[in-house]
């Protein structure tokens, strides 16, 4: 089926859009309103979250508002649903070739957020992850449920689910929804897509003749387009289609242009960056990483104030089972997966309970490393303490009861746990790249290594080893990294200059005629 079948078959199945249903340019009243963003991402912290994509979702669609009427589509997960909150329905969503058709409903967060939702019980209502079944594999379906959004977010931009609402450019995050870029150029729709890179090392790659169920026409898939290396790629479809592709730290940007970080993708991306449509924004945090008034910890702080800070310690010891102790306490916050470098943290624990530190670690991951952690836990009752899972009270408490926070990634687009960790006091030791490179300062707000070695890493500790029993420099470092916000504020603007512009390309704005008039007539 070519591309044009391709765009006549949605038209005739939805019946709903027609030409000019999206205007080709606004009027000065019609520019004075906010332009409309479509959100779309696979997992929100709103509702659930498996890592720092669902933090940025339920805080960047909020930080963008102000400007923006942002709006926020995600599927109806069984946590979603289930939240308790009312699900007005809007409309349905048709099926195209082998993705079924699904209710389109919304929720009205209390903050005035309007998410919508994907009611699909047979692709979204199940046990698990957004992205995996109960014994950690993915799901078998996964082309068709994010088929399924993505098919949702461009129905959406081309008029098609609300008809009180329809997208003037599509935000989209990572894989499981970059094929609502290539379906808006197949349709041959305007409305822009911002493409942003969180991790590119999960591309969403299926077999290649699954394009005849997700209704990809078949001049789609040379290798200038979705084939990889024998593959069917969703996230080529954003880096192909999407009018600008962002990632979440300078510093990332730049890597993913190079064959060690590139995932075999760097000769596509280093065009996109020569050709302006590749940048690098910064993730930021809420002001509900505040360490004064943050309800989750046992008592405030902050940097005057190291009673509360000294209170959270020792309620995170306590939490752990870890021994009364002198010593400093070290941290993990993190999915446990090879990426995440959790290897590096085992081998290095021995020397850290040997001089005289503790260590608390929390997340799930890999059945493999849980279980390492677990032995590990089981060697040093009293100096380390596992809990495999999330919670995110406890995640709060580890940051605000922690003196450093380890984090030796192999590769790291932005991090947030640095972050975090920094405004609550915990200085971060971070192996030297992506977002950690851009928002941890050597020596002064943190602690940063170069080689991917247990050596080194070592070393990056023995370094924070000599500074704690250095207690003026200590808390001097302390004091700078609390000091230090990196505010959703800060990152929205680059991404509001973006929005502005591409949807002033798509649909430029226009000048009336008698206002016309009267600027000649004036000069």
């Amino acid at each position: 089926m070519g591309s044009s079948a391709i765009t006549n078959d949605f038209r005739a199945l939805v019946g709903a859009v027609r030409d000019g249903s999206h205007p080709s340019s606004y009027d000065e009243e019609e520019s004075s309103q906010r332009r409309r963003v479509l959100f779309v991402t696979p997992e929100s912290a709103d509702f659930i979250k498996v890592g720092g994509l669902g933090d940025v979702s339920a805080a960047l669609p909020r930080a963008m508002s102000t400007d923006f009427d942002v709006r926020v589509m995600i599927p109806g997960y069984p946590q979603v649903v289930g939240a308790g909150y009312p699900l007005i329905e809007v409309g349905r969503l048709p099926a195209l070739a082998g993705i079924p058709e699904c209710e389109l409903a919304r929720i009205d967060l209390p903050d005035g957020l309007i998410v919508y939702v994907l009611v699909c019980p047979e692709l979204f209502e199940r046990e698990g992850s957004p992205y995996l079944a109960p014994d950690g594999r993915d799901w078998d379906d996964n082309h068709i449920r994010f088929g399924r959004l993505s098919l949702a977010a461009a129905q959406l931009a081309a008029g098609v689910g609300d008809p009180a609402w329809q997208a003037d450019l599509l935000h989209l995050n990572d894989w499981p929804t970059a094929l609502a870029a290539g379906y808006l150029h197949w349709w041959k729709q305007p409305a822009p897509c911002v493409f942003t890179i969180h991790n590119l090392a999960y591309q969403g790659l299926f077999p290649l003749d699954y394009h005849q169920s997700l209704g990809i026409p078949p001049e789609a898939l040379g290798t200038d387009q979705l084939e990889f290396y024998g593959n069917l790629s969703f996230m080529k479809a954003g880096l192909v289609h999407a009018e600008q592709l962002t990632t979440v730290s300078a510093t990332y940007a730049r890597e993913i242009t190079t064959e060690e970080f590139g995932c075999g993708l760097e000769r596509l991306l280093r065009e996109r960056a020569e050709q302006g449509r590749l940048c690098g924004i910064a993730n930021g945090i809420d002001d509900t990483w505040d360490p004064q008034s943050d309800a989750h910890l046992l008592r405030g702080f902050g940097t005057s104030d190291w009673i509360g800070k000294r209170i959270n310690c020792e309620h995170l010891r306590q939490m752990f089972g870890l021994a009364i102790c002198h010593g400093p306490l070290f941290a993990v916050v993190s999915r446990l997966v090879h990426q995440k470098g959790v290897d590096l943290t085992i081998a290095a624990a021995e020397s850290i309970v040997r001089k005289g530190g503790q260590l608390v670690v929390i997340g799930r991951g890999e059945p493999s490393i849980e279980s390492a952690l677990r032995n590990l836990a089981a060697r040093f009752p009293g100096a380390i303490g596992v809990r495999v899972g999330f919670s995110e009270r406890e995640a709060r408490c580890i940051f605000a009861g922690s003196d450093f926070l380890l984090m030796p990634s192999r590769f790291e687009p932005c991090g947030l746990s640095q972050m975090y960790a920094q405004r609550f006091g915990s200085l971060p030791i971070a192996h030297r790249t992506g977002g950690l490179v851009d928002t941890i300062e050597d020596g002064v707000t943190g602690f940063l290594f170069d080689r991917m070695t247990v050596e080194s890493f070592k070393a990056a500790i023995n370094r924070a080893f000599s500074v704690y029993r250095t207690t003026d420099l200590f808390y001097a470092m302390r004091r700078a990294a609390m000091g230090i916000h990196y505010h959703w504020s800060v990152s929205s603007v680059p991404y509001a200059h973006l929005y502005r512009g591409l949807i002033d390309r798509a649909f430029p704005p226009v000048v009336r005629k008698d206002e016309s008039k009267t600027l000649v007539n004036s000069n």
